[in-house]
């Protein structure tokens, strides 16, 4: 939804402030140092430090990189990865050694390298990408012998550091652009400048408190002068804005200490995006300016998309034309046509023609219902690709920033679709001004000055997503590219790239999952790189092997053969695949005709039965139920969701749906804007869990017992509020009553808690900022920290057979534990064996 639009909804009543306003606060300043200082007490004195943890990779198939700073011998690089760290080179890139882990935090914003002296490191934590999987930071780092130690360094509330620029020949002034928090208003926000070396800041620019700082550029021959660019944007988990009138290039002729917007040439409105720029080192006072520009675009919205034979098909039958459709009419349609109509606009698979007709027939449904099935619902995926917007915009200064001209003329706008937000960078080529990059989807690069552009990342075929490049001033020829998929590196200008990944396990796991076979095989699904599987026994740069693309989701096995899987990639698109035969199958269940059409979450929940792993469950707002491998589904729940917010992202959808290991027809589910159900009799009625848990939290996981009846574990997520408390609670009787058992943690959002399947004392617990293991049902806690870093951690499983705990972070690939020694330390007795 584009701002101008919210205030005429709002304006007219059809949106109200009860309906969007939050009661939850974000984590104040002080709360949150006071996490930090409990987590690092924790590592301190954790009997669990030295316990192992197995790293299988996978390096293939890499992670975000976000940012590089390379070092005078360029032998020497650092690369920033969006949630896992800091990683140090020194033999140009056969080896990287992770320098960063155990700081605050992970996540990690904008990196620099003092040109002066090499020694000299900054790290900004917090991401400034604005998206889904976006971690806040713990503030402003720095290193005085090249990575080795660390020194926090203030600004602990800026949450999101957009940029870090260090004077060319004095290191002790320092300037920083704070993107403040993503889901809440803080005024911890704007551009900070020391002058002694980070001792003390003071804040030299600063708009409101929804608009932060997100890139700063020297000029490269008179440091006095630096260019800014200010980004306002307003995310919260049901709406995105990503424009405002607060974005604009702010520019200063004093070194920082005072700041004119420069408006010469350059959009003023409230449809300016995210800004990234570049100086030419090669004509120092011409600079590249790069806009996500929001306002609507001219040219006709992108054509409906095409499904299964529409337009081979001789007057197809469209789904208009129920609308005025007798009943008559109705059955008399011919039943080839309206199976490759039912089938073309994926209606559940239960509707074949014969099923249609006897509904309507016996009133069951009508035709109005069946026209109205689609209900106006936008298909997320090409609603995230195709809007029709001006997108990607290429300005140009010859004043160093005073006045600016549009001189982009190929249309560039699909170099970011509609999500600008995840990209905003743009590289001016070292020996000639006119060599221009934009990062987006694809890399483009103009070499007339900005006007035209073209692709130049076929050869090699790096990943897509392009987030971070740095050309040698020496050699602009060599070049090092960050995206989506890992680093890239090229000696011909961008024409061919090698990849540089088999060291760096940074892989962002969503979901994590494990078969019977020998070696048993682990199954995970990851931020932009799909569903990919590898042998528990791998070494990091053992290669994976690739199940399905687009952002991998939710994994489940048939662990009776190992060969048939079921996964999908981001909001609700699941197959089932033989692994053995390659067959694949879509098994996304339609909706209900008279239902809402469905809302699927970005990690859409799917579970196998426990007691019958032909049985598998789906959730949207329904939860869905299928006897027979997804082949046809019926629906066991009415929406479970409040279904009070709307805006631009996918939302009011579940989160999780869980079955009892104990019992068939006990299901859990849990919802993004806060509901916790149970049923006990497959679906017949459900009951509402929220008495006694905190009220709209993001439902992160939910974990009936092995061992007893009636007992489940659950954890609750306040990230979307920029709200970080520890919620995992536990209940015996259904969840009718919950106990909470955060006992001794510090606060940090909770992701998923898990019982080990032979001591029911055991449990695990992933947060944001690493692994906790209790041994007595979550009234002590302790920290799983050394050879797993204080990563976030998404989803585990146990692997019965050999007896091993699997982690999957989403920023460090997948680590295995073997569980025997926790066992050992745990109890001195005999183990309770599962029932």
């Amino acid at each position: 939804m584009q701002k101008s639009t919210y205030l005429i909804l709002l304006a007219a009543g059809l949106i109200s402030f009860s309906s969007l306003a939050q009661d939850i606060k974000p984590t104040s300043e002080k709360a949150l140092q006071e996490s930090v200082d409990k987590h690092k007490a924790m590592l301190s004195s954790t009997p669990l430090k030295d316990f192992k943890a197995r790293n299988v990779g996978p390096t293939n198939m890499s992670g975000r990189i976000v940012d590089l700073e390379v070092a005078n011998n360029t032998n020497t690089f650092y690369i920033a990865a969006a949630s896992g760290g800091v990683w140090k080179t020194e033999d140009n890139g056969q080896s990287f050694t992770p320098i960063f882990d155990h700081q605050g935090a992970l996540g990690i914003g904008a990196m620099a390298l003092s040109k002066s002296d090499n020694q000299v490191l900054w790290v900004g934590t917090g991401e400034n990408n604005s998206s889904r999987s976006t971690y806040a930071g713990a503030g402003l780092y720095k290193s005085t012998d090249g990575g080795k130690t660390f020194q926090m360094m203030g600004l602990l509330h800026s949450h999101h550091i957009g940029q870090i620029q260090i004077h060319p020949t004095n290191p002790d002034i320092v300037w920083v652009g704070s993107m403040g928090s993503l889901y809440s208003k803080n005024k911890e926000r704007g551009l900070y400048k020391t002058t002694d070396g980070g001792k003390t800041w003071k804040k030299v620019l600063y708009i409101d408190d929804n608009t932060g700082i997100i890139d700063i550029k020297v000029h490269p021959t008179n440091p006095d002068v630096l260019l800014a660019s200010s980004w306002e944007r307003f995310r919260q988990a049901h709406d995105f804005i990503g424009n405002g009138k607060g974005s604009a290039i702010w520019r200063s002729e004093d070194g920082g200490n005072t700041w004119k917007k420069a408006v010469e040439g350059f959009p003023q409105d409230e449809f300016v995006g995210r800004i990234g720029f570049d100086f030419a080192l090669s004509q120092p006072n011409i600079v590249y300016a790069l806009l996500d520009n929001q306002g609507k675009s001219d040219k006709p919205a992108p054509a409906p998309r095409q499904r299964g034979n529409q337009q081979q098909e001789e007057n197809p039958i469209k789904i208009e034309d129920f609308k005025d459709m007798t009943l008559d009419q109705a059955l008399a349609l011919d039943d080839k046509k309206l199976e490759s109509f039912l089938r073309r606009n994926q209606f559940a698979t239960k509707y074949t023609p014969a099923e249609l007709k006897r509904q309507l027939k016996t009133g069951k449904i009508t035709t109005t219902q069946i026209a109205n099935y689609l209900g106006g619902a936008v298909d997320a995926n090409a609603a995230m690709f195709g809007q029709p917007i001006k997108g990607a915009e290429v300005y140009r200064s010859e004043d160093a920033g005073k006045s600016w001209k549009k001189v982009s003329e190929s249309d560039i706008s699909q170099l970011y679709n509609s999500y600008g937000y995840y990209f905003g960078e743009v590289r001016v080529s070292t020996s000639d001004e006119n060599e221009v990059f934009v990062l987006g989807v694809p890399l483009l690069v103009s070499r007339d000055g900005g006007k035209n552009f073209s692709r130049t990342d076929s050869i090699g075929r790096p990943h897509s997503d392009h987030q971070a490049m740095w050309i040698n001033p020496k050699d602009s020829k060599h070049i090092l590219l960050g995206n989506d998929g890992g680093l890239y590196r090229s000696y011909g200008g961008g024409a061919r790239w090698d990849h540089l990944n088999t060291q760096m396990p940074i892989s962002q796991f969503y979901s994590i999952m494990v078969d019977d076979a020998k070696p048993y095989n682990i199954y995970g699904g990851m931020q932009d790189n799909g569903v990919w599987f590898g042998k528990s026994t791998n070494k990091p740069e053992d290669p994976w092997e690739p199940l399905l693309g687009g952002d991998g989701m939710v994994v489940a096995v048939d662990t009776r053969n190992n060969n048939i899987v079921y996964t999908g990639s981001q909001f609700g698109n699941y197959m089932r695949i033989n692994k053995e035969t390659g067959e694949r199958r879509r098994i996304t269940p339609g909706h209900d005709i008279g239902n809402a059409p469905n809302r699927w979450n970005w990690r859409t929940p799917a579970e196998l039965s426990y007691h019958n792993q032909d049985i598998v469950y789906m959730g949207s707002q329904y939860v869905y139920q299928s006897l027979d491998q997804g082949n046809t589904w019926k629906t066991i729940s009415p929406d479970l969701t409040k279904n009070q917010k709307s805006g631009n992202v996918p939302f009011a959808s579940l989160t999780v749906v869980e079955e009892s290991p104990l019992e068939f027809g006990t299901l859990y589910a849990g919802s993004d804007d806060g509901n916790v159900w149970v049923t006990r009799n497959n679906g017949g009625n459900w009951t509402s869990l929220n008495a006694g848990l905190p009220q709209d939290r993001w439902v992160s996981s939910i974990s009936p017992s092995r061992f007893k009846e009636g007992r489940v574990y659950i954890t609750l997520n306040g990230y979307r509020y920029d709200e970080f408390n520890t919620y995992v609670y536990m209940s015996e009787d259904y969840g009718k009553t919950w106990v909470s058992i955060k006992s001794n943690l510090p606060d940090e959002s909770t992701n998923i808690i898990i019982e080990d399947p032979k001591m029911p004392n055991l449990l695990y617990l992933g947060t944001d900022h690493g692994l906790y293991v209790s041994m007595d049902e979550g009234k002590n806690w302790n920290l799983y920290q050394g050879e797993i870093p204080n990563v976030a951690i998404y989803d585990m499983v146990i692997q019965q057979r050999e007896n091993h705990l699997v982690v999957g972070t989403h920023g460090r690939s997948v680590y295995v534990i073997d569980l025997k020694p926790i066992h050992e330390w745990a109890t001195p007795g005999p183990l309770v064996m599962e029932k």
